[in-house]
């Protein structure tokens, strides 16, 4: 995949052809959508992650928590704090092992998962696009992710457009 959308274009800079363009403002575009969902939760976009996570995975590490999120510790834990402050986790050291911070679900986290359950059909009929839509969106968006990992391995597709630019 190359940055820029369309090679037939004379100007190669052009910002609406700009792959990174595209996902910035559809990242900004849709977080916004979500806000208004998610305040009648009591959440932010982030903290909505996050509790998404926990869902799936309490109790859970912070390490694991970190990479499930693709977010630094750094960047994580204001946000715990800030939930745990809001009654909806606590953390905990393991108690196999003293060195791992562990989170957990409390009651009250745990029940907010009933009124989350609300939001992907609220998005899905804001976004107005089908279920199938945002499935491909997702898989495409997947596949962009995968690719730009420096720790992934390259594809047969990347590979070969790494062979056909470096024969140029």
């Amino acid at each position: 995949m190359t940055a820029v959308l369309d090679h037939s274009n004379a100007n190669p800079l052009a910002l609406d052809q700009q792959v990174c363009f595209a996902l910035v403002v559809a990242a900004r575009s849709v977080v916004a959508v979500y806000r208004p969902v998610l305040e009648r939760m009591g959440l932010t976009h982030p903290q909505y992650l996050v509790m998404l996570a926990l869902w799936q995975y309490a109790p859970v590490s912070v390490k694991r928590l970190s990479a499930l999120l693709q977010l630094d510790p750094g960047t994580l834990s204001p946000l715990l704090k800030r939930l745990e402050a809001a009654g909806l986790l606590t953390r905990r050291r393991d108690r196999g092992d003293e060195r791992l911070l562990s989170v957990e679900l409390t009651g009250a986290g745990a029940a907010l998962r009933n009124q989350a359950l609300e939001v992907p059909p609220a998005i899905v009929q804001r976004l107005g696009m089908t279920v199938e839509e945002l499935q491909v969106l997702h898989s495409a968006l997947s596949a962009v992710i995968a690719a730009a990992d420096p720790d992934s391995p390259p594809t047969e597709k990347n590979q070969a457009q790494e062979e056909e630019e470096s024969a140029r």
